[in-house]
């Protein structure tokens, strides 16, 4: 589980909740109002229905459970992997390491060193091995964009639900009683737009993002790994080559 974005939510959330509670004269059901949250929700999911295919709007709950349980490989054991398929393949063969993919859990680089295994050409494997890598980032760009759209939408529907309020207050201006309140209430939802956008969507958009990057980064070692093993590079030659893609802390632990 990821933990920073589940407590970065938290933190989030008290920090606003206990604003609200030590502000003077503040109460908390003061900045409960129910339409003003079905215009700013509801609002910014309709428009993202119109500006993606439903399919890819259903998707969005999945794309969510990422946030909370990446599935993106860690690039120092994918390379400490590689390193010890390249030491079998130099030792045995390149045929021995089919005996080695049953012990892979990742599709993408049991698919690789099948290819290897087969006798595939290097350049057809890279290829092909680039290809699904492309796919994968198009899948990513499509998630990230649904977040970053509920993000640009909430706070216009913030914006369209305190002018709703406010054209409302003003009809009934014969009650200067009501005028205060009012406003407050139209108010909310361009706070809530903010908070929807900001809190939510926006940082999720960039947490997707980060992990695509990373995921992305895994899989070309991937593809250098594979390649290299094919052509029977030294495996200290081949982890010399990987190591270049770790930070220089994680180089000199690894070492």
């Amino acid at each position: 589980m990821d933990i920073a974005t589940a407590a970065g939510l938290l933190v989030g959330a008290a920090l606003l909740l206990i604003s609200v509670l030590i502000a003077p004269g503040s109460s908390l059901g003061a900045f409960i109002d129910v339409p003003s949250g079905l215009v700013v929700v509801g609002g910014a999911i309709a428009a993202s229905a119109i500006a993606f295919p439903l399919g890819t709007l259903l998707k969005a709950p999945g794309v969510t459970m990422k946030l909370f349980f990446p599935k993106a490989p860690e690039l120092k054991a994918t390379i400490a992997q590689l390193v010890s398929f390249a030491e079998v393949a130099r030792r045995d063969g390149i045929l021995a390491l089919e005996n080695k993919l049953d012990e892979v859990d990742d599709p993408f680089i049991k698919m690789g060193v099948q290819m290897a295994v087969d006798g595939t050409d290097g350049e057809l494997i890279e290829a092909v091995l680039r290809g699904e890598i492309e796919a994968v980032a198009s899948r990513h760009k499509v998630g990230k964009g649904l977040m970053e759209t509920l993000g640009r939408y909430a706070p216009a529907f913030g914006m369209i639900g305190t002018l709703m309020g406010l054209i409302i207050m003003l009809g009934n201006m014969d009650d200067p009683e009501a005028i205060g309140p009012g406003m407050a209430v139209a108010l909310i939802t361009t706070l809530y737009g903010a908070i929807v956008s900001n809190l939510f969507c926006l940082p999720f958009a960039d947490k997707l993002g980060f992990y695509s990057k990373r995921e992305m980064e895994v899989r070309e070692a991937v593809v250098r790994g594979i390649l290299s093993i094919q052509e029977g590079d030294n495996p200290r030659v081949l982890e010399q080559k990987l190591s270049t893609m770790l930070p220089q802390a994680e180089r000199a632990l690894a070492a």
